[in-house]
């Protein structure tokens, strides 16, 4: 008859778009410009460095205490964390993050919305 149900073999529903349109979001990272928002808006200490004092959550890995604010991951312990600070990846998203917003204003200014102040065509 056949070998057995598709659905056993390894990676056949990656060719799905009904799949991937269900699973790309779960596992996306968040945007630089989040990332520069809340780490504004974070309460800061007398170093200047954030105050990182979380809740325990039972929901979230190693109960919320874990938690990188530059890439915006929770991590199960604290040498989960500490490895995590050591990689590519992270080095990556301060370098980052500590570049300049892109406002509104840049976008219009790339997209050529700005009004040119030309000067007159016959001067008197």
């Amino acid at each position: 008859m056949g070998t057995g149900p598709s659905a056993k073999k390894f990676g056949r529903r990656s060719k799905l778009k009904k799949y991937k349109r269900a699973t790309w979001l779960c596992r996306r990272a968040k945007d630089t410009d989040q990332l520069q928002e809340e780490l504004e808006k974070a309460p800061k200490n007398v170093e200047g460095v954030a105050a990182t004092e979380f809740k325990f959550d039972d929901e979230l890995p190693g109960g919320g205490q874990f938690y990188c604010m530059e890439t915006g991951k929770h991590f199960t312990d604290a040498k989960a964390l500490a490895d995590h600070k050591k990689s590519r990846y992270y080095k990556r998203r301060c370098k980052d993050i500590k570049e300049e917003k892109y406002t509104q204003g840049m976008a219009e200014w790339a997209a050529g919305m700005t009004k040119e102040k030309l000067p007159p065509a016959h001067a008197k």
